[in-house]
């Protein structure tokens, strides 16, 4: 699986691109024909406490699954979309295997 990250308006540091690579990686023990995770991340500009927004988009066969999520930091919210991945993917798991 290729993961590319982007962060938009800002330079993410190696060790949140490291933790994001892990934490993606862990999404093909749920399906394994994951073609690419596109992971964008951008700081919303009100300065509210929760201004991390995270989105994880995977492009499976005929399929694109998405998740976003907004906050207090980026590793909260790569952590929650990639829990609200987890599910999307069993269900398309199940849903292509029914067929």
């Amino acid at each position: 699986m290729e993961i590319r990250i982007q962060s938009i308006q800002f330079d993410a540091t190696n060790q949140l691109r490291d933790f994001i690579q892990k934490k993606v990686a862990k999404l093909e023990r749920f399906y394994d024909e994951i073609m690419t995770a596109e992971v964008t991340l951008k700081v919303v500009k009100p300065k509210t406490v929760e201004n991390k927004e995270a989105g994880i988009k995977l492009m499976v066969r005929n399929e694109e699954l998405y998740s976003n999520r907004v906050c207090d930091s980026f590793e909260q919210a790569v952590d929650e979309c990639t829990s609200a991945l987890e599910k999307q993917l069993t269900k398309y798991k199940e849903k292509t295997r029914a067929k």
